[in-house]
């Protein structure tokens, strides 16, 4: 059987093409139809137990995994495979329409329209916006692009990279399981125990990866290499999140802006602590990070291209 390292990486890299070109499907999306089987799942096992939790969690991606796996054997030639990949890259990656909304909120701040700012945070991340002001909005977009790089390209790059479509397809099930019942409410803190640990696992070394790509990169945004290393260092272990933590402040220090404060998430008031120095993110501070969004992205996507052809390719 002819060495499927190649095929992948050829697969990736065209993946990615299509998320450039088409973004995300506009109907029809996978994920969301997964997400559909999640809540009816949920809904017909959820008990106030972590062991249930931990059932469905496991479950869950187990059978994205399988699937995955599924498809790859029904595939013969490295040409379907190629194609197989490059499908499952675009349906699960989200690069591009992340950056789309970055400008869309960028555009919506620029033009004064606050209400429809707020309105259309919603598309980026769950927090309450009804009283954000333009700072906040701000803030909380930039805080939301920092992470989701990791989460929508760099995570799903890297899982691709180690275990092709198998690691794509469960990669974006445990992501999405955490988005629905990793949160702390009172219906999901033991139910979504085991979702939410399965997200740190999964993003561990991904979000280390984004926030090594950010300290790199900092120049794209006149940003200094060492004032990104030294604020992730000093900052991301401060993050009630592992794995946001690295990111968000890795990007504060790239940006030269303080992240953090207070936030309204699910009902809940939290005091987040301050990542980075200078002062909090502008409205033009959206387009920077933006930019540097693109720019962790595209690298990824060449370093996750090189080791599937040339160092896993190598070891066939």
């Amino acid at each position: 059987m002819p060495s499927r390292a190649w095929p992948t990486a050829v697969g990736i890299a065209g993946g990615l093409g299509l998320d450039a070109l088409l973004a995300d499907p506009r109907r029809g999306h996978p994920v969301a139809a997964f997400g559909v089987l999640a809540a009816t799942t949920e809904r017909l096992v959820h008990k106030d137990s972590r062991t249930v939790g931990a059932l469905y969690a496991v479950g869950l991606t187990g059978a994205a995994g399988l699937a995955g796996a599924g498809l790859v054997r029904s595939v013969r030639r490295p040409g379907g495979l190629a194609a197989l990949t490059a499908l499952a890259t675009w349906v699960v990656v989200g690069g591009t329409t992340l950056r789309r909304e970055a400008s869309a909120m960028h555009s919506l701040l620029e033009g004064g329209d606050v209400d429809g700012a707020r309105a259309r945070l919603s598309h980026l991340c769950g927090r309450d916006s009804s009283t954000l002001d333009v700072p906040g909005l701000a803030r909380a977009t930039v805080e939301s692009v920092a992470e989701n790089t990791s989460d929508a390209v760099v995570g799903p790059l890297f899982w691709g990279t180690v275990a092709g479509v198998p690691g794509l397809l469960a990669y974006r099930a445990v992501n999405t399981l955490d988005a629905m019942v990793g949160h702390r409410s009172q219906r999901y803190l033991r139910f979504g125990w085991a979702a939410a640990r399965l997200d740190d696992a999964a993003n561990f070394l991904p979000a280390r990866l984004t926030a090594g790509l950010t300290v790199a990169l900092a120049p794209v945004v006149d940003g200094r290499p060492h004032a990104a290393f030294r604020a992730w260092r000093r900052d991301g272990g401060k993050h009630p999140s592992p794995n946001a933590g690295p990111v968000e402040a890795s990007f504060a220090g790239a940006l030269g802006r303080t992240l953090g404060g207070r936030l309204t998430y699910s009902g809940r008031v939290e005091d987040r602590p301050l990542l980075g120095n200078g002062p909090g993110p502008t409205v033009p501070d959206i387009a920077r990070a933006a930019r540097l969004s693109s720019a962790v992205s595209l690298a990824a996507g060449a370093t996750a291209v090189a080791v599937r052809g040339l160092v896993v390719g190598g070891r066939r």
